[in-house]
């Protein structure tokens, strides 16, 4: 471990990201407020009034991310710094009004003499936050951070009425510190290396996936979703539209078509869907095209590196060229469509070896018409060696 934490700059990305989670599937289109579907909103990780979570084993009244830390062994003083955010129902339709807890600086040997819990109460909600420690072998802390809807409300709700005291979209943010700084980092909770993956550091999050947060491992959030490790936002997302991390292009249409009318009726609405229409019809053509994603490759091939791309290859005796002509064979096991390819002529158009050392050329078929668009694209089929014909 160094002595650095996390910059601001990677600070502010996870600020960023955090904002896109906390409004994703709150609303999935802009429905018009007469809608039946803004009657219920369906947003992930919902803390529910334990009432009515005790209905059902599928729902719940807490949140807990469950995490192990590591210190690197010195006389630096280990210690996390816990937030908790969620939107709060307001209003009589679709509303939400974000939420934020935040846990002071406090040492795991602290936490782990007297767990920390830290009380709030809103206009709906009411509640705590708690965080705890327990210490193990080699400098290993398995940190507890949960928060608990303590809303009364009487039984028998429906799911409607229940949503109206529950913390939505509610996700928890786990920063680790030590004096002096530096010393401490979390583990993956994907992928936990051996020494810390023992049956006594097991650890149980509930109704939360936690990922590390930050390229330095010292920041873990507990989303709504399942997350890669760390997570990052796409350049070319326009911010927190309706769904966040879905599919922008198609929302983005559907904003467009919507009417003047309708266009009033969400004007009156919440102020984060209304901010969401604004932003959605400034959306330029250029910035509508680059929404449908990218591909980076490269066919310079890097020594020692197990994922190439070649610009030829001998494979038993046989060289494969870049723009090479080869007949098309599938073997056994291929789709019944590739096998509508057999005997077909194809060009070579990439050449990969991948982590197992085994060869796949990329090509695109030469009568196929669209086989410009393909090319241009990117989108080719891959066969195996042994499954073409070299034709020159």
């Amino acid at each position: 471990m160094t002595d650095v934490t996390t910059t601001p700059q990677d600070r502010a990305q996870l600020d960023e990201l955090v904002r896109t989670l906390l409004y994703e599937g709150y609303a999935l289109y802009p429905y018009t407020p007469g809608a039946t579907k803004n009657a219920t909103p369906t947003p992930f990780g919902i803390v529910y009034p334990p009432a009515y979570a005790a209905e059902s084993p599928s729902t719940f009244d807490l949140a807990r991310v469950q995490v192990v830390a590591e210190a690197d062994g010195t006389a630096a003083t280990p210690a996390v710094a816990a937030s908790v955010l969620f939107l709060e129902p307001a209003g009589e339709r679709h509303e939400g009004v974000e939420r934020r807890i935040d846990v002071p600086v406090t040492p795991l040997a602290d936490l782990e003499a007297a767990p920390l819990v830290v009380p709030f109460a809103h206009e709906a909600v009411r509640g705590h936050v708690r965080v705890a420690s327990q210490s193990f072998h080699s400098g290993l802390h398995r940190v507890t951070a949960s928060v608990h809807n303590e809303t009364e409300v009487p039984e028998g709700l429906d799911r409607k009425a229940a949503l109206r005291s529950s913390l939505l979209s509610t996700h928890i943010v786990l920063t680790a510190a030590s004096e002096p700084a530096g010393h401490v980092r979390f583990i993956s909770p994907i992928a936990p290396p051996e020494h810390a993956a023992t049956a006594n550091m097991a650890c149980a999050s509930v109704n939360s996936f936690p990922v590390l947060g930050t390229p330095l491992d010292d920041v873990v959030l507990g989303a709504t979703i399942m997350l890669p490790d760390p997570p990052q936002i796409a350049p070319e997302s326009k911010g927190d539209l309706f769904d966040g991390t879905e599919i922008e292009e198609a929302l983005l249409l559907h904003v467009l078509a919507l009417s003047d009318g309708e266009v009033d009726e969400i004007a009156k609405q919440d102020p984060a869907i209304r901010e969401m229409v604004r932003r959605a019809a400034g959306t330029t053509p250029e910035e509508f095209a680059q929404l449908r994603g990218r591909v980076t490759m490269s066919d310079v091939p890097t020594h020692g590196e197990e994922l190439r791309g070649e610009r030829e290859i001998v494979v038993e005796g046989v060289m494969y060229r870049l723009g090479d002509h080869v007949r098309l064979k599938p073997g056994a096991g291929r789709s019944a469509q590739d096998h509508l390819l057999e005997g077909r002529t194809a060009t070579i158009e990439r050449i990969y070896v991948d982590y197992s050392d085994i060869v796949h050329l990329c090509v695109t078929v030469d009568d196929d018409p669209g086989q410009v668009l393909m090319r241009d694209i990117g989108r080719y089929l891959y066969f195996k060696p042994t499954e073409v014909e070299a034709t020159g």
